[in-house]
């Protein structure tokens, strides 16, 4: 978990890769009907580009089914995702399904001004419509309005970690690894 741009998708890359787990970014998922232009696609992309959150039901589903893969048997890493107290109520529900725990939650912190910096030259390096300046900040807003009454969610329920997400990449990789192992 963490405001856009603190680098979620960067670290779950790197803990997928270092415990040869799943790793599923709903944002990657989402992209991926974007360019189908499946139903879910265009009806995502007319929220992403407004900057607003894809409803929980788009979402729950999305996950529920690539949850199903053999690839998540061995576990998974979850990118930026439950973002809302009602999907991670959502994702208990799924977990209870199959029979799975949810282990830890990870929480990525960063000054606000640092991660715009960072999503606005992503946006220029990468072509994305919601790498804007403007865009970003009502992301952010969105972000600590709607996710963080998960901080308080997972911390209740004895899950939650704090990890400083500022500094070298492998200095954050390090951090994390060393909270979830």
């Amino acid at each position: 978990m963490g405001p856009p741009g603190v680098g979620k998708g960067t670290q779950a890359k790197r803990i997928n890769h270092e415990l040869e787990i799943a790793h599923i970014s709903t944002g990657d998922l989402l992209r991926t009907e974007i360019r189908a232009k499946t139903d879910v696609g265009i009806i995502a992309k007319k929220f992403i580009d407004k900057g607003k959150l894809v409803p929980d039901e788009f979402l729950l589903d999305i996950v529920r089914d690539r949850l199903k893969k053999t690839d998540c048997d061995n576990g998974y890493i979850l990118d930026g995702f439950p973002r809302t107290l009602d999907q991670a109520i959502g994702f208990e529900i799924i977990m209870n399904e199959s029979d799975q725990v949810l282990d830890k939650v990870i929480s990525l912190s960063a000054d606000e001004d640092e991660l715009v910096d960072r999503l606005v030259k992503r946006g220029l390096e990468s072509g994305r419509s919601d790498d804007n300046s403007a865009v970003i900040r009502k992301r952010q807003k969105i972000y600590w309005e709607k996710t963080e009454p998960l901080l308080d969610f997972y911390n209740k329920k004895g899950l939650l970690k704090n990890i400083d997400g500022l500094g070298e990449i492998e200095e954050i990789t390090d951090r994390i690894l060393i909270t979830i192992k």
